[in-house]
């Protein structure tokens, strides 16, 4: 039997990372990191705005600002040799 995060795989679905900056409860003036990674569909973001939502219901840090991160944004760059050596130094 596959995987329920294949399933979602063939759904359409595609692994995404969250950097989400908060600004602590006790102490306002200071940022703290938090990673966020989940099965999401691209570009609507269903499930990362639905934990986002949780966030500011029942968390008391106040959000800063979500840099995503999707395998539909970032790809690995392509390199192709079109003639002769290429190096990287």
């Amino acid at each position: 039997m596959a995987s329920a995060d294949f399933r979602r795989q063939l759904e359409g679905y595609g692994l995404t990372t969250a950097h989400i900056l908060y600004r602590r409860p006790d102490h306002p003036w200071l940022l703290q990191s938090y990673v966020w990674q989940a099965y999401d569909l691209h570009p609507s973001f269903p499930e990362l705005k639905r934990f986002l939502a949780f966030w500011q219901a029942k968390l008391e840090g106040a959000l800063h600002s979500v840099s995503v991160a999707h395998s539909r944004l970032v790809a690995p760059a392509e390199i192709r040799a079109i003639d002769g050596v290429l190096r990287l130094h």
